[in-house]
């Protein structure tokens, strides 16, 4: 018992304060009290859950199984792929093939395969599933995890039962967030905790993962400890970029955002996140914000293709130095 605590303690807290029952889920009611009725009335089918990364959709089927089996049987009954496991037709018609056609000895009914990020999984492999699907329904329900439902076949899609899980809103990550800050004993301020949550997007598991590398580091979780731990910039830097660009002129703003760039080593594509957000903002006129919008676009664009940083840099301030142009409507 004090070796599985001490397992317990060096656990990343993304694992530590997984959910271990359907109950302690902190989001989609609605899909937790159906596979609840599920689960209830034995009525339990292939199940397909897709959406962002860190909403929930793995911890769900995880606490479905415990829920379903005792510790004793949930390694003998649950049959857990991963994206870092070899998903191909070898292991279909191998390892998911063998573990579908045995019978469970115990009364549960029927077994659980957990095939996680599925949208790794080749046409082939994916093919060859649709028939064991069918043919081991009595014995075997699938539970297919994927971000993307484009890349699942259709033929598998049509034999599960669907269910998004969307981004986790704040007010649902909040109580989550708090709860492990207590037990961790985390000093932490409010600018802190917004500071996840605007870096998350919706992410539980980025929320905790961050929160424990900025923790570790600083021993003092606060705006510019967060945003500095994940290399994001600070608001007042992006403040400063957004001055320099509609302020200064073309030279001197390039060489104030190159050396800035140098000293925090920040990436001009989150740069240009956040100056997007800044130039909603901003009361532009309405012709301005169309056309600064499709530059900065055109200009992240490019950046995914590889293009040179400095190159874009030049690119994003000869966009604003154009606008200080436009002479306002007489």
């Amino acid at each position: 018992m004090v070796l599985l605590d001490e397992q317990r303690v060096n656990l990343p807290w993304v694992e530590k304060y997984r959910p271990s029952k359907l109950d302690e889920l902190v989001s989609h009611e609605d899909i937790i009290k159906t596979i609840n009725r599920f689960i209830k009335e034995d009525q339990f089918p292939h199940l397909l859950f897709y959406g962002p990364p860190g909403t929930g959709k793995t911890s769900t089927i995880l606490a479905c199984a415990r829920q379903l089996y005792t510790p004793a049987q949930f390694s003998s009954m649950v049959l857990e792929l991963n994206a870092s496991d070899d998903r191909g037709i070898g292991i279909v018609r191998g390892q998911i093939l063998t573990f579908a056609s045995t019978r469970t000895i115990f009364k549960s009914g029927f077994k659980i395969i957990i095939l996680d990020e599925a949208d790794a999984m080749t046409m082939d492999a994916q093919n060859a599933l649709r028939r064991i699907i069918e043919k081991y329904t009595e014995n075997i329900r699938f539970c297919i995890i994927c971000n993307y439902m484009s890349k699942i076949i259709p033929a598998l899609q049509s034999r599960c039962t669907r269910f998004r899980f969307g981004p986790l809103s704040p007010e649902q990550i909040m109580p989550r967030l708090e709860y492990v800050v207590e037990k961790e004993g985390v000093k932490i301020t409010e600018d802190g905790k917004k500071a996840l949550l605007t870096l998350a997007n919706g992410d539980m598991r980025k929320v905790l993962n961050v929160l424990q590398s900025t923790w570790l580091a600083y021993k003092y979780v606060n705006e510019d400890n967060v945003y500095t731990c994940v290399g994001h910039p600070l608001r007042k830097d992006i403040e400063n970029i957004f001055k320099w660009l509609l302020n200064s002129d073309f030279e001197t703003t390039y060489k104030h955002i190159k050396e800035l760039k140098m000293l925090k080593g920040l990436a001009l594509n989150d740069i240009l996140t956040e100056i997007h957000d800044y130039v909603h903002r901003a009361e532009f006129p309405f012709d301005v914000l169309i056309d600064l919008s499709e530059k900065i676009a055109d200009i992240e664009l490019r950046l995914c293709a590889g293009a040179d940083e400095n190159i874009q840099l030049t690119a994003l301030i000869a966009a604003f130095q154009q606008v200080k142009e436009i002479k306002p409507p007489e």
